[in-house]
């Protein structure tokens, strides 16, 4: 079975709502499964880090273009 990919919309937020809407996103979410976080948060790349470096989730791509920042993120097992 394929892991599932739940998609997030935070653009227009800044920290800490992007980090805080995902990690409600991800506490829901089965091991594997990916979530794609699409931000205007211009800290959200380094908070994603070492968000991924603590949680233990990993940060499977990150992506810049026309201003959106968009993350691809895989619930720990």
């Amino acid at each position: 079975m394929a892991d599932t990919l739940t998609e997030l919309d935070v653009k227009g937020y800044n920290c800490p709502i992007p980090l805080l809407r995902a990690k409600k996103a991800l506490a829901t979410m089965a091991p594997g499964d990916l979530l794609r976080i699409r931000t205007t948060d211009p800290g959200a790349e380094i908070d994603f880090r070492v968000f991924a470096d603590a949680s233990g989730n990993e940060l499977v791509s990150l992506d810049e273009a026309d201003g959106v920042l968009t993350l691809v993120m895989r619930k720990r097992a």
